[in-house]
């Protein structure tokens, strides 16, 4: 028995190893969307929240269970094998083994480093594979387990993809860079995959006709979020290997093989429900996962506890993370914002603002100086009276007195600006090659020696050899960009400057540039770029970033008052910091309310309960301290937004807005207090202000059905002066708030031309009848207006809907009235006009919610006269249309008011 239970314990250990998960980074980003910050070290080591990005990707594999991984670099490797020597994981119980693989020097795509690993030979299993500026907290474990179960009924299983959903306007949703998932309804197969890129906008997929007949039910999705984390099978590297045309991993690999009619292999997708995972592939990107770390949407990976550098911060309301070591120094007078991270031994002076920003260890920000939406590195030293927004920051970096740092700019490492330096948008600087040289040599005899000594045999030399192509590369590229300087560019960074400026980058005419890397795409992943005159210009024509960046100079240049931006002796105005705290609070709310936006968008995408929604939207107002108001605005007008405008008439539009509204219309009385003509006040603002204009009066029905809005509030909110737009300066917006406030006008012009036909019938056919009853006593006629004149004056015109009155008492009250003149009669007519006015509105709703039928008043003067014609017979017949008028008005308040008692109960 003794052997026997060897054996079985052979076979146990057997299992065990092969149950080792591996994982493969690739470190290299193999673009240059990040200079010149990546310039002197590869973008895998920039921090994002004072963490390098590699030990992101470390921690999130970690948490998913893998232990053993492979980190696949060329550029900067040494650094690279330094920075993994010194991380915590490089500790015997860290419970990650870590192998850094130095690839040839000849490696210049993702694709390449695959054909490299599949030479090396340590790939043994089915493998993770990963980018090194990887951000996840999602469970890849199951992602695997589902993969190996495929993969033993179906042996073409090669790969699977993990993606989330998403809203298009997710922060972390690349707009330059997507792509159309062709997925087999029931198996998540994908079917075809189609890269597409912002600019120029891509309004067509092809999808091939075969898999449309081949497979009876597919997904066509552009709402998914590729987290360019795969599940691969020890086959992947070889694929790469036979086909060198395989560059890029999801444009040429994935979609070879969907389209290969000799391989035929498949590849899964893997639709993450829960978590988050995103790449930092871009600047626009950096922003959003730096914010969406602040925001704790990377929980447990969060600064206060599991950072990936192993710091060490509280977190306080508002999401503010302020270093534990008691060695950050804030002044009394200084103003920390919402979603902001200060690193120990930073020092803040006094009235300084930091908002949304992420400040590195050892800063010191000067007097009255602003920081919003910016990201600064270690050592960052900046002046009194400085600004800076949307710009990344890089280490050791000064920027003396009144310097102004524009949005969408990156300086590099050790790079010193003058007083009053004025950076125009989208500018990037990076220090002098001769300083870079002598700094670099004191570096290389102070550390050199260690390096060596800690690469591996085998690839030491080669790793050497590349180190030295790769300096000369950048060498010759620094040194064409310091031979042509501008002069008067570089009069704008201050006297005593040592940077110098990077050009835009162009293509040439007749230069073959990938679409992805295209400027003008490039410009849509780009930190603080909305680029909106590419998005609404034609998609063929080409816009010059060049343009855009002079015009955003000269609005910053006269938002801060400065005439001559060049001059190195321009004074900041004494009144411009008491407007810079106005802008700041300013950008506050705007970052809150893109906070709810985002929280709203997630909401909707996930399909959370209108509670759910709430507690977090209360949560935001709670940290961020604002007005109940503005909480309304942004929840309505994300609600009003999702409403689709259906084409077809006013049927399917209702059923439209009548489902948004049921599902999440309770929301706006859930965010903390109910005020139903606030909500009516925010409403006509949004629809006003948008494209909603025409659907206001529906909306409005759809929340009055559902009890979000009452009668008496949409009375209150119509007698109230700003429901006219008074106090808005913009004519056409003063128009919008007037149609919005004639709503019963602006409903009966969107009626089909089928229920105008039917009223003008059966107008005619009252007209018809009046005519043929010709034998009415005139006396009598004027007799009976003026009570029905007094009747529809009498109404209540502030709250509650009018009294009922029924065809029987209306004769009786007819018939006791007594003779007046005609100029009385014109008088009460005229006060029954002013006191139906809002009636008629109200009527307006009725109709819409289906209450009045099209032809209700009509009907009801039809039978009227009908009524009267026993008694005035020979009743002159223009009195006889103005009191049917009257009556016509009279009537349909009375409609509405019995049905809304009649429905308080429960609505059809």
């Amino acid at each position: 028995m003794a052997p026997k239970s060897s054996s079985s314990a052979k076979e146990k250990l057997i299992g065990e190893e092969e149950e080792v998960l591996q994982a493969v980074i690739l470190a290299d980003s193999f673009n240059k969307r990040f200079k010149p910050l990546t310039t002197h070290k590869p973008r895998c080591l920039l921090p994002i929240c004072n963490a390098p990005l590699l030990d992101w990707t470390f921690e999130s594999l970690a948490l998913a269970g893998v232990q053993e991984i492979f980190v696949i670099c060329r550029s900067h490797a040494d650094l690279v094998k330094a920075a993994i020597k010194n991380s915590k994981w490089s500790k015997p119980n860290a419970g990650l083994k870590i192998v850094p693989i130095v690839t040839a020097k000849e490696t210049f795509s993702p694709g390449d480093a695959m054909r490299d690993i599949y030479t090396h030979g340590i790939i043994t299993s089915d493998f993770v594979l990963v980018t090194g500026d990887l951000v996840s907290n999602v469970r890849i474990d199951e992602v695997v387990r589902q993969h190996k179960e495929r993969r033993k009924t179906n042996k073409d299983a090669i790969m699977t993809m993990v993606v989330k959903e998403s809203g298009a306007m997710h922060r972390t949703r690349s707009r330059g860079d997507s792509a159309v998932f062709v997925l087999d309804a029931e198996t998540s197969e994908c079917l075809h995959y189609e890269a597409v890129t912002g600019y120029p906008p891509k309004k067509y997929a092809s999808i091939p006709r075969e898999i449309l007949a081949e497979h009876p039910e597919v997904e066509i999705r552009n709402d998914l979020i590729d987290c360019s984390i795969d599940v691969c099978s020890v086959e992947v590297p070889s694929l790469f290997q036979d086909n060198f045309d395989y560059g890029d991993l999801r444009r040429d690999f994935v979609h070879g093989i969907l389209t290969s009619d000799l391989l035929m292999k498949n590849i899964y997708c893997y639709i993450a429900k829960e978590g988050y995972a995103a790449r930092v592939k871009d600047t626009r990107s950096y922003d959003s996962v730096s914010k969406d770390i602040l925001s704790r949407w990377t929980f447990p990976l969060v600064p206060d506890d599991n950072h990936p550098g192993g710091h060490s911060y509280e977190h306080l309301r508002g999401n503010k993370y302020i270093a534990k070591d008691n060695s950050v120094v804030l002044s009394r007078t200084c103003k920390i914002g919402n979603n902001t991270l200060i690193g120990s031994k930073s020092q803040i002076a006094d009235n300084a603002q930091i908002s949304a920003s992420v400040l590195g260890q050892r800063c010191i920000i000067g007097a009255g100086s602003i920081i919003r939406n910016s990201y600064l590195f270690e050592g960052v030293v900046i002046g009194a009276n400085c600004v800076i927004e949307h710009s990344i920051i890089g280490a050791d970096v000064q920027i003396r007195e009144g310097g102004r740092v524009a949005k969408g700019c990156l300086i590099a490492d050790g790079v010193s600006l003058g007083p009053q330096a004025r950076l125009s948008p989208f500018e990037r600087l990076s220090k002098r090659r001769q300083e870079e040289s002598d700094g670099d040599d004191e570096d290389e005899n102070d550390e050199g020696g260690a390096d060596g000594e800690d690469a591996e045999a085998d690839d030491g030399e080669d790793g050497d050899d590349e180190d030295e192509g790769e300096e000369e590369d950048e060498d010759s590229e620094l040194e064409e960009v310091e031979a042509n300087q501008d002069p008067e560019a570089l009069a704008k960074l201050g006297e005593g400057t040592n940077a110098i400026i990077w050009p835009p980058p162009t293509v040439d005419d007749d230069e073959e540039v990938d679409e992805l890397e295209n400027p003008d795409n490039q410009r849509l992943m780009r930190i603080g770029d909305e680029a909106l005159d590419l998005v609404l210009s034609d998609p063929g024509s080409v816009t010059s970033s060049e343009s855009e960046s002079e015009s955003d100079s000269d609005e910053y240049d006269e938002l801060y008052g400065v005439s001559n931006a060049s001059s190195s002796a321009t004074s900041l105005p004494l009144s411009v910091p008491t407007n810079l705290v106005a802008q700041a609070d300013s950008a506050a709310i705007t970052e809150f309310q893109n906070e709810v936006t985002q929280s709203l968008e997630r909401a909707f995408a996930e399909d959370h309960s209108v509670d759910n929604a709430a507690v977090e939207l209360k949560t935001l107002r709670m940290a961020s301290n604002v007005p109940l108001r503005r909480v309304r605005e942004a929840v309505v007008a994300a609600i009003v937004n999702r409403i689709k405008i259906v084409e077809g008439g006013n049927v399917p539009q209702r059923k439209e807005i009548a489902t948004v509204i049921d599902r999440w219309g309770g929301l706006i009385d859930k965010i903390g207090g109910v005020d139903a003509v606030e909500t009516v006040e925010v409403l006509q603002a949004h629809c006003a202000s948008s494209d909603r204009l025409p659907l206001f009066g529906q909306i409005l029905a759809a929340l009055y059905q559902d009890d979000i809005v009452e009668e008496d509030d949409i009375r209150s909110w119509h007698a109230m002066p700003s429901s006219q737009g008074e106090d808005v300066k913009s004519t056409s917006l003063r128009d919008n708030f007037k149609k919005c406030w004639n709503f019963d006008e602006q409903e009966s012009d969107d009626e089909s031309s089928e229920e105008e036909e039917t009223k003008v019938t059966a107008k005619v056919e009252v007209e018809e009848e009046s005519e043929e009853e010709s034998d009415s006593d005139d006396s009598e006629a004027e007799a009976k207006e003026p009570p029905a004149a007094t009747a529809a004056a009498a109404a209540p015109t502030g709250a509650g809907p009018p009294p009922s009155t029924s065809g029987g008492s209306k004769g009786k009250a007819e018939s006791e009235g007594s003779d007046e003149d005609e100029e009385d009669e014109d008088e009460d007519e005229d006060e029954s006009e002013e006191a139906n006015e809002a009636p008629a509105a109200t009527t307006s709703i009725a109709k819409d919610q289906g209450l009045l039928p099209p032809n209700t008043t009509e009907g009801k003067s039809k039978h009227e006269s009908e009524e009267s014609e026993d008694d005035d017979e020979d009743e002159d017949e223009d009195d006889d249309e103005e009191g049917e008028e009257d009556e016509e008005e009279e009537d349909s308040d009375e409609q509405v008011g019995d049905h809304k008692r009649s429905n308080d109960s429960g609505k059809p």
